[in-house]
């Protein structure tokens, strides 16, 4: 069974040969492009390839995308302008045929804990309003039945004069469905109090240990100096009511300092500041603190539901609304066609067919909105899942969903590697539906690396011929027969197979799981050979993750074992931001400068006293023009070198610290050779770089330039610093073009015979071919998965082809 798709034969959108008909770019120079000029078909679907790192994201999503969308936010007033993001024109010569662009990317969606699949989607909004129409009893409007809604009775009372007839009353009410005792988050928080403060000193000692508290800042300053308590008394001598202004006041406006302050107690502070985040966006000492202090508990009250009393007594056929949002949408979407069936709320509700008319629009688009979910591979998540624990994948199929019915043509959809995270057995879903927006009329942009998109694309342009400074030109354009003919590294790596191994490792022991019943997984026994080179594969939903990061990483012979994780958390980090801080490279580097020089290591951080103060470090120098949008101009003073001009005369080998940072990863590795005793720690941290395939990246390059490939590896690179016998790698082939697979087999191996033992979650042939252990897991996804269905060689499962994994292996190796 080949895992290709044959060639869609539905016909394209007419070509249209004027310009009226292309989008062209000529002369882009964003990021590393060298003046790239293309002319992309409109209303056709188009495919960019090319390595990581060789300008694709910077040629669709920071300038064809990007000025489509700043030319929207043109169109609005100025007032309106005044709350958007101001958008700098991208650096190009001519960019014309633009339509609006739709960008659907694998930003993870929502820190808001309050944020779920129901509620980014409109699948929630909409089972609100058929509750507030056919649940009984009936509480009220759809907002009852709201957990991101507060309750507000009695509102207040308003005397209307009617031409001194009468006086009339009218009290005005508003009914939310939110939990009072969670606000609406499902689960209540414990404070460890020792973890707030040393009872045993006083607030001038320093008694707060919160981060953020110390050092006399405006947060120690509010406490210090509210003269609700004796500062220089320790906490432990606290009267009764002095230990409840110190900890739970209401908000109270005061002065401190000549400055208007809210004091607030320290506990509703924190809850505030703190706890309304989602733990995944805080800074790390945060969330260290967070999961030091803090106990999450599920809601008594509700019991995880987020919903008041009222809205769960209110049912339908039995069921009340968190009990529908948490079935699977496979299953919803059988019950909700259920009440659209004749007798289906008529029986239930009486009223004979006109209860069902009313809501018969509304069960049909909820109809359609849950089986776009099944369609495009989510039909195993519920719609109370937290949005902000799905994949990056995962949050980019949904944001499909919300375009899948819309009436919207002649727009730009522009995609980022949508197949991330399928199996072999989804990727002909998602081309399917890549294909059904394309003859809507609208023109579909794509990156992506997979030989299975790329083989149903109408023309593809290919970047490179290398990544970063040896990218950033055109290496092809046309046809998928013209590339496969062509000479590009895109064209000659399209046919690559894997061939399965002769012989694989014998495992040296086995980490032991026993009983895992996370998320949909049944009652799984697995041993997890070590020593060796292990795939997790199996389709999405199918419980791989919920193995691995829900199961092993909390067994206690995997924290013996030393388990160092990499999963698909972003990165996260400001524009001052860059591989040097990140990896801890700059450290090192600025030391060795110092000690040449014989000053402090502070002055070679364009981030602390070395800044230029023009620029303040940033290298660019932005500017409000109030109105109109703001722009971001090359500070004039360092010449974007971030670093004060005195700074520069200080140098390291005939190179300041600026041409340092300018240097790639493989030019710094050559400059702080293995020999230099000055600067062993760099040259190790530039070693793993390049040993994960980001030799091209410069030092000072910003983060958030990074494609989400570069952003993985960089992670990657960095934990091969941790000390730990177990690696656990969560489809690490993201973002990788195929020429750049056999590299990171090479890595995958080196680890291996170094001793560690590599875990790795991958849909990917070529890494499941390579492997000495497959476990696969499915059948299916959701509650049709959480099970073992092989264990064994890729040889052995290729031989049986009893799973979906096993045929599409097969077919992949040519067996």
């Amino acid at each position: 069974m080949s895992t290709v798709p044959r060639k869609d034969t539905r016909s394209p959108a007419p070509h249209v040969a004027d310009s009226h008909g292309l989008i062209r770019v000529h002369g882009a120079h964003v990021n590393n492009l060298k003046g790239v000029s293309v002319e992309i078909p409109k209303r056709r679907l188009t495919v960019f390839t090319g390595v990581s790192g060789s300008g694709k994201s910077s040629l669709v999503f920071d300038t064809i995308a990007a000025e489509s969308q700043r030319m929207i936010n043109e169109t609005y007033s100025a007032f309106v302008q005044g709350f958007m993001p101001t958008l700098a024109r991208p650096e190009v010569d001519v960019l014309d045929g633009l339509t609006t662009a739709i960008i659907v990317d694998q930003q993870r969606m929502g820190a808001d804990p309050r944020s779920t699949v129901g509620t980014v989607t409109d699948a929630n909004a909409m089972l609100r309003i058929l509750f507030s129409r056919l649940g009984k009893p009936h509480i009220g409007p759809p907002s009852a039945y709201a957990f991101n809604v507060p309750s507000v009775r009695a509102a207040g009372a308003v005397t209307v004069d009617r031409g001194a007839k009468r006086a009339e009353k009218v009290t005005y009410s508003r009914t939310g469905g939110m939990c009072p005792r969670c606000e609406g988050r499902g689960d209540v928080t414990d404070l460890d109090l020792a973890q707030l403060y040393d009872d045993s000193l006083s607030l001038a000692e320093g008694a707060i240990t919160v981060p953020g508290y110390k050092g006399g800042g405006w947060n120690s300053r509010l406490y210090i100096e509210s003269g609700f308590f004796d500062p220089d008394k320790p906490i432990r001598r606290f009267t009764k009511k002095e230990l409840h202004d110190f900890l739970h006041r209401a908000p109270t406006r005061m002065k401190i300092a000549g400055i208007n302050m809210t004091y607030e107690g320290l506990i509703p502070r924190i809850q505030k500041s703190m706890l309304s985040k989602d733990k995944e966006a805080m800074q790390p000492h945060i969330r260290e603190f967070v999961e030091r202090a803090v106990t999450f508990t599920t809601c008594p009250e509700c019991d995880g539901t987020r919903l008041a009393e009222g809205a769960r007594s209110s049912k339908i056929k039995k069921l009340n609304i968190a009990d529908v949002c948490a079935m699977q949408i496979t299953d919803l979407a059988e019950w909700v066609r259920g009440l659209g069936e004749p007798g289906g709320t008529a029986r239930a509700y009486g009223g004979g067919s006109h209860a069902r008319g009313t809501v018969a629009p509304l069960l049909t688009a909820l109809g359609h909105t849950l089986d776009s979910f099944v369609e495009i591979g989510l039909g195993y998540l519920s719609l109370d899942r937290p949005s902000g624990t799905l994949s990056g994948g995962e949050a980019q199929r949904v944001k499909m969903i919300r375009h899948l019915g819309s009436s919207l043509t002649d727009v730009t959809y522009v995609f980022d590697e949508p197949t991330t995270g399928l199996h072999p057995h989804d990727i002909r879903r998602m081309n399917d539906l890549l294909l059904r927006l394309r003859d809507k009329g609208n023109t579909v942009l794509v990156v992506e690396h997979k030989p299975q998109v790329i083989a149903i694309a109408d023309h593809i342009v290919d970047l490179g011929p290398g990544a970063g400074t040896a990218g950033g030109t055109v290496c092809f354009e046309g046809t998928v027969e013209d590339l496969k003919a062509g000479k590009t590294v895109t064209g000659r790596h399209l046919g690559d197979r894997t061939a399965l191994k002769e012989t694989v490792r014998k495992p040296t022991g086995a980490l032991e799981i026993r009983g895992a019943s996370a998320h949909n997984l049944r009652n799984v026994d697995v041993d997890i050979p070590l020593g060796v080179l292990t795939v997790v594969t199996g389709v999405a939903g199918s419980g791989k993750s919920s193995l691995l990061h829900g199961s092993l990483n909390h067994r206690s012979e995997a924290a013996d074992e030393g388990v160092v994780s990499v999963d698909q958390g972003a990165i996260r980090g400001s524009r001052r931001s860059n591989p040097a801080t990140y990896t801890g490279l700059l450290d090192p580097i600025r030391k060795a400068f110092a000690k040449a020089n014989g000053v402090k290591p502070a002055l070679f951080s364009a981030n602390s006293e070395g800044a230029c103060p023009n620029c303040n470090g940033a290298g660019v120098v932005y500017t409000d023009l109030a109105m109109m949008a703001g722009v971001a101009a090359t500070c004039e003073d360092c010449e974007g070198k971030r670093f004060q001009a005195a700074v520069l005369d200080h140098h390291l080998g005939g190179r300041d610290i600026s041409e340092v940072l300018s240097m790639s990863v493989t030019q710094a590795e050559e400059f702080f050779g293995a020999g230099d005793a000055r600067t062993p720690a760099a040259h190790r941290i530039l070693g793993r770089l390049a040993d994960v395939g980001l030799g091209y990246l410069s030092l000072g390059q910003p983060l958030t330039t990074l494609s989400g490939g570069e952003r993985q590896r960089l992670k990657l690179a960095t934990h091969m610093a941790e000390k730990g016998g177990v690696y656990l790698l969560d489809e690490p082939t993201t973002g990788l073009h195929l020429a750049d697979v056999e590299q990171l087999l090479g890595l995958l191996d080196r680890l291996v015979d170094s001793g560690k033992s590599v875990i790795v979650i991958e849909h990917h042939q070529a890494v499941m071919a390579h492997a000495d252990w497959i476990i696969d897991l499915g059948p299916g996804a959701g509650h049709d998965g959480g099970r073992i269905v092989f264990e064994g060689t890729p040889a052995d499962l290729v031989a049986a082809r009893s799973t979906l994994t096993g045929e599409h292996l097969a077919g992949y190796v040519g067996a």
